[in-house]
């Protein structure tokens, strides 16, 4: 967690208004240290990024470009070892983790618990940032909602390590749902999930969003991207390639040339939507 002088006492977060900034990133920068220990690589490179309320933007590039490594920068995970993060406008380093968890909640790639908590008792442990407050009369509430939205309402009584890869990670969304923070940063949330949860992940991202929730998602496909993202930001190397709407920044050009792969985008014949596919031969 960040280093830095705590807030002495917590302070509730206020409702943001639509379109202001919850997380800001300045020229943030990130070394990673050798497997060894020795020696050290950069993975951000001068990366300036905003995370705006009633947006869902969307995080893609190739494997090592680092989108996962900015989500961890804004979440607080990792220090930057150059430039700044700021939450609700003041340094990461000014916030507690109870205090950045009542304000933005994240989703990992990987979901492991170390007991055998049921998945009810998973998602309930999103409510735990609240639990001194007024707010937590509201738990069971909450708890059930997320459940719902999620589709695992008929898991709750399971053992969550004997759930599948897919279940597991919906129920690790309906913490993360349960939490009800400002924002969200979630890390690849359709990784393991069917296509028709695929698609109920994003509806329910845009729902959020729609709401006032910020809303930031890794993804490595670019179509649900241009489908369900307000804003694309492409990475490449470490920096952002390009960053604004989708039909602005998934290009040809673009992508051919940050993914090293011919890339066509085109317009659906019927809908109309933009359909990002690779060239295959």
């Amino acid at each position: 967690m960040m280093g830095g002088v705590f807030a002495r006492t917590h302070e509730l977060p206020v409702a943001h208004k639509r379109d202001s900034v919850t997380l800001r990133a300045v020229g943030v920068s990130i070394d990673r240290r050798g497997v060894t220990g020795s020696g050290s690589s950069r993975v951000l490179e001068a990366v300036d990024f905003e995370v705006v309320t009633g947006q869902v933007v969307a995080l893609v590039g190739p494997n090592g470009a680092g989108k996962s490594t900015l989500l961890a920068a804004l979440a607080g995970e990792l220090e930057p070892t150059e430039g700044t993060v700021e939450l609700d406008g003041r340094a990461l380093a000014h916030w507690s983790p109870l205090d950045m968890a009542r304000r933005r909640a994240v989703l990992p790639q990987s979901h492991t618990v170390g007991f055998p908590f049921t998945a009810r008792e998973v998602v309930a442990m999103g409510r735990a940032p609240w639990m001194r407050t007024e707010l937590r009369e509201l738990d069971d509430e909450k708890i059930a909602a997320a459940m719902a939205a999620t589709d695992v309402e008929h898991l709750a009584a399971r053992s969550f390590p004997t759930l599948s890869g897919g279940e597991r990670a919906r129920v690790a969304l309906a913490r993360v749902l349960a939490q009800d923070t400002g924002t969200l940063l979630l890390d690849e949330p359709t990784a393991a999930l069917d296509l028709g949860h695929q698609e109920a992940v994003l509806n329910l991202a845009t729902a959020r969003a729609e709401e006032g929730t910020a809303v930031v998602v890794v993804l490595h496909d670019l179509g649900i991207a241009a489908a369900y993202a307000d804003r694309v930001a492409v990475l490449d190397a470490g920096r952002i390639a390009a960053d604004g709407p989708p039909r602005d920044v998934l290009t040809t050009e673009l992508l051919s040339r940050v993914y090293q792969h011919p890339v066509e985008v085109l317009d659906h014949p019927v809908t109309g939507a933009q359909l990002v596919l690779p060239v295959r031969r």
